[in-house]
C-alpha cells in the first residue's frame, strides 16, 4: 500500500455523457495532488448520436495521447427512468471505455454515490457541493472553475480514484478474504 501513496499517477476522469462529456486529468506523487486540466467536451450541436460517439472517441484516443494517463477512472451508468436517456449514456460511456482500451489504458469505475461519499462524506451530496469540496481540496481559484459542473464532476472522479490509491480496501481483490486480510495486515485488528 505504501507504493501506492509514493507512486505517480495520472489519472484521466470522465464523467460520460453525449450531450456534455465531462473530463479532467490530475497528476499524483504521494499525497501532493495537481490538477492539469479539466473542461467539457460540448456535443449538444452535433445532431447524429452516431457522430457525438465518434467524436467522444477521437476526443479521449487525442487526450490520451497528450497526458499519457496511468488510468482513466469513469463513472458507472445510473439508472434512469428515461430508458433511451440510460442508452444514449450507455453508448457514451462504451466508446470512452473502448478510447481508453484502445490505448492500453486501464479502467476504474465508480458509482455516483461512491464518488460524492468520497468527495463529501455524504452519498447524496449536490453536485455544487461536490464542486464546492474539490475546489477547497485543490484550491482552485474562483476564476479558474468551470461554470459547467459536468467537468468538476469529471475531476470528483479523478480524485475519487487517487483517494482509493490510499484506502485498504483498494486492494481487496488481493486478498482471499477476511482472515487473509487480518493475517497480512495484524496491526489493523484491535481488540474493543
Amino acid at each position: 500500500m505504501l507504493d501506492k501513496l509514493v507512486k505517480e499517477h495520472t489519472i484521466l476522469g470522465i464523467d460520460p455523457g453525449t450531450t456534455f462529456m465531462g473530463y479532467a486529468v490530475i497528476h499524483t506523487s504521494g499525497s501532493k495532488v495537481e490538477l492539469v486540466t479539466m473542461g467539457v467536451l460540448d456535443l449538444h450541436k452535433l445532431e447524429s448520436h452516431y457522430e457525438k460517439l465518434q467524436k467522444i472517441f477521437f476526443f479521449l484516443t487525442e487526450q490520451i495521447d497528450i497526458y499519457s494517463p496511468t488510468i482513466m477512472s469513469i463513472e458507472t451508468q445510473f439508472v434512469d427512468k428515461n430508458v433511451q436517456t440510460m442508452l444514449k449514456l450507455a453508448h457514451g460511456q462504451g466508446v470512452a471505455i473502448a478510447a481508453a482500451l484502445s490505448k492500453d489504458v486501464p479502467i476504474a469505475e465508480y458509482s455516483p454515490m461512491k464518488i460524492k461519499m468520497s468527495i463529501t462524506g455524504n452519498g447524496h451530496a449536490s453536485k455544487q457541493q461536490v464542486a464546492g469540496m474539490l475546489q477547497r481540496f485543490m484550491h482552485i481559484p474562483d476564476d479558474d472553475m468551470p461554470r459547467k459542473l459536468d467537468a468538476t464532476d469529471a475531476l470528483a472522479i479523478a480524485y475519487c480514484h487517487y483517494l482509493q490509491l490510499g484506502s485498504p480496501l483498494s486492494d481487496a481483490k488481493n486478498y482471499k478474504g477476511w482472515d487473509d486480510f487480518i493475517r497480512r495486515n495484524p496491526g489493523k485488528l484491535h481488540n474493543f
